[in-house]
């Protein structure tokens, strides 16, 4: 059986693709077969870049297929801003079909989302409604900063709300850690309920990330 997780931010730029290449990376060294995803990119370039989000991600795995992402836009904007800037839209039903087929035979596969949980990708629809037709948990990724408390327990109560199932929290540390650092994972187990809340190191190492990610396996691992 093939488990979707979704690896959703709190806010942009607060190591989203981090988290997924490290965790799709620790999942393949335990033995699993994982595709990993980025299905709506923005900011790119017109010719592909070693350094997009959707290549990380597919060197993470060493998957053939996909080696970017899904969709790709130039203006780093939402991505219903940017597909309409581009004279177009996501369509919600291919790319729904899109990651099912890629999905097919994998033990995980790992969609990357594009912004937080609640960016629009159309006008009409959001991560919460892609995760709801896929059948996909959803794993938070945070910074561990001050602030990070009220932005992750937002981003729990929006996944509550449209009856998605919460995979865990990965705080990721900064690279100059304020004094919130060692009290916010603590602090939303208490306010949250939720026990899966996972403190990684700031290493720019991929081996080092993965083993950092190791304890985060079972969270997104299929039911036998």
């Amino acid at each position: 059986m093939t488990r979707i997780v979704f690896v959703t931010g709190t806010d942009s730029e607060i190591g989203k693709t981090w988290v997924a290449c490290a965790l799709s990376r620790a999942l393949v060294r335990a033995g699993h077969k994982v595709v990993a995803i980025k299905a709506v990119e923005t900011g790119t370039s017109a010719e592909v870049q070693p350094d997009e989000d959707g290549v990380r991600l597919a060197m993470a795995t060493g998957q053939k297929e996909p080696r970017h992402a899904l969709h790709r836009f130039r203006t780093a904007v939402e991505p219903a801003v940017a597909a309409e800037l581009e004279g177009g839209r996501l369509d919600f039903d291919k790319t729904v079909s899109e990651i099912e087929k890629l999905a097919a035979g994998t033990d995980v596969t790992m969609v990357e989302t594009a912004g937080g949980l609640l960016a629009p990708l159309a006008w009409d629809w959001t991560v919460v409604e892609l995760a709801e037709a896929l059948g996909a948990s959803v794993l938070v990724a945070a910074a561990n900063k001050l602030g990070t408390v009220n932005h992750t327990l937002l981003t729990l109560s929006a996944l509550e709300l449209g009856g998605i199932l919460a995979a865990g929290v990965v705080l990721s540390a900064t690279e100059n850690p304020d004094p919130s650092f060692d009290s916010n994972r603590d602090a939303i187990i208490r306010l949250s309920g939720l026990d899966r809340v996972l403190d990684a190191p700031w290493t720019s190492d991929p081996e080092e990330a993965a083993r950092a990610l190791e304890p985060a396996i079972p969270w997104v691992l299929p039911p036998r």
